[in-house]
């Protein structure tokens, strides 16, 4: 019989040496640049287990044995969206009876409602819909915080940030610090996608440029507010646009030290119109699960010293497979979200909710510690078989409860033609 050192020796003789030698330099601290990081996007068989070996333990180096999540709720205020990404099922025109918008009064409700259910967080991201005023922005930060001023509010892309500070004629800066002043917490590093403009010019021209992306998330690091970072893959990428975009990540950090954790996304592609509608003359290269595993653990080897906190994504994976993705590199389950709409749209199977007990038990079975973060992932709680319920364990059916992306679209209370046909000021 052989020995576990035995079997792992022979898997090390059938490994290229260029792979072993690249673990072995991220084993070291040393940085794995972008050729480097292209070459294990690669790896199969033994080399993409030991792979995985490595990121996981960079992971326990860097952040032990937490399995950390946040209680927060999505809110995406509107669907209806100026641009038209390939990628995007969630957008609707401003003329469809599908399109919506909700009110301040209704995102005001809804974070109320969060804070009630024990969230320490809103997520607020939507659509760039045509008539709004940029002021819209910073009007809804102040009144989420007039009304509950211990949620911390993640909100507002560098699409957002962009499309606000031109509707009202200022500079990335001066927009930002009206956030600020209003008491926005930090930004989701969401609209990333692949920072390369090749590929974005393909699967979303006339979207934000990666120049304008990097000023944004620079600029409001420099000012003081934190952000995520993010990729989205599995489309028309290649390796070496994977490795480069994490690179980049990696070059802000150094300079700004203001992001708080990487998320990859995987495409959902089944209502991508890009791929339903074949808009692209180009082969698409769907993410496999061991591309899931891959990109987890090629970002902890690539941010390793950088970036502490990668991220699974259970409304990309849904939670079983995400629980495997912490076997590869990541240490965060992300949030609860109670709402996501703009994955749902596309198609994912996942997105209503995650309870805290589920988030638990993930951590446990693997024999990590489940811990409840702020945020900024500062460790709100660690539980254990002891821990008190918590109140959204004990939500049954959450549509019910916190209505859904499938209600909202087909209701008529919050039709965007309609509120602007009653001339209703929806800013």
């Amino acid at each position: 019989m052989g020995s576990l050192l035995g079997i792992l020796e022979s898997e090390l003789k059938n490994i290229e040496g260029d792979v072993s030698s690249i673990l072995d330099k991220a084993l070291d601290g040393r940085e794995v640049n972008v050729e480097e990081g292209a070459k294990l996007f690669g790896v199969k068989a033994g080399a993409l287990t030991l792979l995985l070996l490595t990121a996981d333990y960079l992971r326990k180096k860097s952040v032990g044995d937490f399995a950390t999540f946040v209680v927060n709720r999505n809110i995406n205020f509107t669907n209806v969206c100026v641009k038209r990404c390939g990628f995007c099922a969630f957008s609707r025109d401003h003329r469809t009876e599908e399109g919506y918008f909700l009110p301040i009064s209704e995102v005001v409700r809804r974070a109320k409602e969060a804070r009630a259910f024990g969230a320490t967080e809103v997520c607020i991201q939507a659509g760039l819909a045509p008539s709004v005023s940029g002021e819209l922005y910073p009007a809804l930060v102040r009144s989420i915080k007039k009304e509950v001023p211990e949620l911390h509010i993640h909100a507002f892309s560098p699409e957002e940030v962009k499309y606000g500070s031109k509707r009202m004629g200022v500079s990335y800066k001066e927009f930002l610090l009206m956030l600020k002043e209003a008491g926005i917490g930090s930004l989701p590093g969401t609209s990333a996608e692949i920072l390369d403009q090749r590929v974005r010019d393909l699967i979303s021209p006339g979207r934000i440029k990666v120049d304008e992306w990097v000023e944004i998330i620079r600029t409001a690091h420099l000012l003081g507010i934190p952000t995520t970072s993010t990729i989205m893959y599995g489309h028309v990428e290649t390796d070496l646009e994977r490795a480069k975009h994490i690179a980049l990540i990696r070059e802000i950090q150094k300079e700004t030290r203001g992001f708080t954790e990487f998320v990859p996304l995987s495409l959902v592609h089944w209502e991508a119109p890009m791929y339903t509608k074949k808009l692209l003359n180009v082969e698409f290269r769907l993410p496999t699960g061991a591309d899931v595993l891959r990109m987890y653990a090629v970002s902890r080897v690539m941010l390793n010293g950088y970036i502490s906190n990668i991220q699974v994504s259970w409304v990309k994976e849904g939670p079983r497979f995400s629980q495997i993705g912490l076997l590869a590199g990541a240490n965060d389950m992300g949030g609860t979200l109670m709402n996501e709409s703009i994955s749902t749209a596309a198609g994912a199977a996942n997105g209503q909710l995650v309870r805290p007990k589920e988030f638990i038990r993930m951590a446990t079975d693997l024999n990590r510690i489940p811990a409840e973060r702020s945020t900024l992932y500062k460790i709100i709680h660690i539980h254990s078989s002891a821990s008190p319920s918590h109140p959204l364990d004990s939500v049954s059916n959450p549509e019910e409860v916190f209505g859904s992306y499938q209600k909202l679209v087909r209701a008529s209370e919050h039709r965007f033609i309609n509120s602007v046909n009653r001339g209703v000021d929806i800013a």
